[in-house]
């Protein structure tokens, strides 16, 4: 069998930490640097693999954590296994550690991307086949200084960008209200404008605020609230006209089923990280399907590795009317890690051609960026 002629006989976890171009800031924090985890398994048979592991540590963990759930706990546990036993493997760390779903999912990246390779074929058609090779992309306007971000708005606009999400919540409301208009005003119903508040808002406070941005003609606002207020999310949802997307409120598929039965928003984000990996974000997607509730493809804080698996988990999804993020690696970091630009190209993320997950490290910008977690 072609799954007897790869045995994974090592793995390094290395710790990255790359300049962005500005501070992003967000109702949960601010963030002025991407310091990600980076997995690289290799087989027996000369093959390679990556994985990414992007965490927040108001958002889901720490670096630290997810770097030791991988270093002391997953990698000695799949040595001398089969990259082709993702399932089996996934299942049994789900049963080994608790959390660290980053983690997780850079074990399946790393485990899909061998093989993908052994296979001579992409991460997309090893879990079904692709509904589509392209997805307009999203760009999160968050720059404090609202100047850089207009002027930034304006070049990738040039660029063949059209769909911008407000980080709001981080000033004040008339500061969130201004963007908007600004950005409305100026280019008219040519962009399509989104919110998103990170869960910065007080829920007793939230709902006048939120109708203030009903003429402003959004595609959605995204969770105003804490994670866990489900019964707000689900009161904005039934009397904004506004769509609502729940992000935090719903990680794994046992939320997602509760957020659908309680109807907590109009729309799920997909992220691998908070998943756990690609499988099971297309779990959340196929629930929310089920339900009638849309999906959208968000990102955390991470490399062009990363880019990938959220561009093959697109590809995957049957329903994606919202579009996805991807742009850390192309508008946000200094450098990316790569061996070649992540591809996205006149406004829309492109699935990469190659096999596996179909990107490249370099090792050059590994070593000047990164080091070795021990």
């Amino acid at each position: 069998m072609t799954k007897d002629l790869h045995k994974i006989v090592s793995g390094e976890v290395y710790i990255v930490d790359l300049p962005v171009t500005e501070v992003h800031s967000h109702g949960s924090g601010d963030v002025k640097t991407i310091r990600s985890v980076l997995l690289e398994l290799t087989t027996d048979s000369g093959l390679t693999g990556w994985g990414e592991a992007s965490p927040w540590a108001v958002f889901t963990g720490t670096v630290e954590s997810n770097a030791a759930a991988l270093k002391n706990y997953f990698i000695p546990a799949i040595i001398g296994r089969s990259p082709f036993d993702v399932e089996v493997i996934l299942d049994q760390m789900d049963r080994m550690v608790v959390h660290a779903s980053e983690a997780k999912a850079a074990l399946e990246m790393a485990l899909l991307d061998l093989t993908g390779k052994a296979l001579d074929t992409r991460v997309c058609d090893l879990l079904g086949g692709a509904h589509r090779e392209k997805s307009l992309m999203s760009f999160s306007i968050a720059n404090p200084d609202f100047d850089q971000d207009f002027a930034k708005v304006q070049r990738m606009v040039e660029d063949g960008v059209r769909i911008f999400k407000f980080k709001t919540g981080f000033k004040d409301h008339a500061f969130d209200l201004m963007r908007v208009e600004k950005i409305r005003s100026e280019f008219g119903d040519l962009l399509d404008l989104r919110i998103d508040y990170n869960q910065g808002m007080k829920a007793q406070e939230a709902l006048p605020k939120l109708k203030d941005f009903e003429s402003f003609g959004l595609s959605f606002i995204e969770q105003p609230v804490p994670r866990d207020n489900l019964e707000a999310m689900k009161h904005f949802t039934h009397v904004l006209t506004t769509p609502v997307m729940a992000d935090e409120s719903v990680f794994n598929p046992r939320e997602a089923l509760v957020g659908a039965q309680m109807r907590v928003a109009d729309i799920f984000s997909l992220k691998v990280m908070k998943s756990g990996g690609i499988r099971k974000a297309l779990q959340v997607a196929a629930i929310a399907r089920a339900a009638g509730i849309g999906v959208y493809g968000g990102c955390m804080f991470e490399t062009g590795i990363a880019h990938a698996a959220g561009a093959h988990l697109m590809a995957c999804a049957p329903e994606l009317e919202l579009s996805c993020e991807f742009y850390m690696a192309n508008y946000y970091l200094r450098e990316d890690i790569l061996e070649e630009t992540f591809p996205v190209k006149n406004g829309y993320v492109h699935v990469p051609e190659g096999k596996g997950l179909g990107v490249n490290v370099d090792r050059s910008k590994l070593e000047h960026y990164g080091q070795r977690f021990q």
